[in-house]
């Protein structure tokens, strides 16, 4: 696995659609929903009429984590869900990438919120090494 300062990513050994299965998988075991699964591809040939590779969003969300920091910050919100990418690289791979809370949420002076960063992180690293 791989790291950048706001997420963490991988090369994974899947076509595009296993992947995306598989990934909501490993989401599920770790106790995240699927809110929202935004195809960029499908939107910008709709909108735009230009072809781009497939790359999706997964707005991917951890109902208890999610209250905790709902209770400690109220506009905690404007950084939930969680992304999780799955796309095509220009090498024709398929890449599997996560936000990292702990970077997301870095800006909230809130101990109870960086606790759920942390457990977050810890759940979204399982779910791209699984994979």
């Amino acid at each position: 696995m791989e790291k950048t300062k706001y997420g963490f990513w991988k090369v994974v050994d899947y076509q595009f659609n296993e992947a995306i299965e598989k990934v909501t998988e490993a989401l599920n075991i770790e106790g995240f929903g699927v809110l929202a699964d935004l195809d960029f591809k499908a939107t910008l040939k709709a909108k735009l009429d230009v072809d781009f590779k497939p790359y999706r969003v997964l707005a991917a969300c951890n109902p208890s984590s999610a209250y905790k920091a709902l209770q400690a910050e109220e506009q905690i919100g404007l950084m939930l869900p969680c992304n999780v990418i799955v796309y095509e690289n220009d090498n024709k791979e398929i890449v599997v990438a996560s936000i990292d809370p702990i970077a997301n949420m870095s800006s909230i002076d809130s101990e109870p919120v960086q606790e759920v960063a942390t457990l977050i992180q810890g759940k979204l690293m399982n779910v791209i090494s699984s994979l």
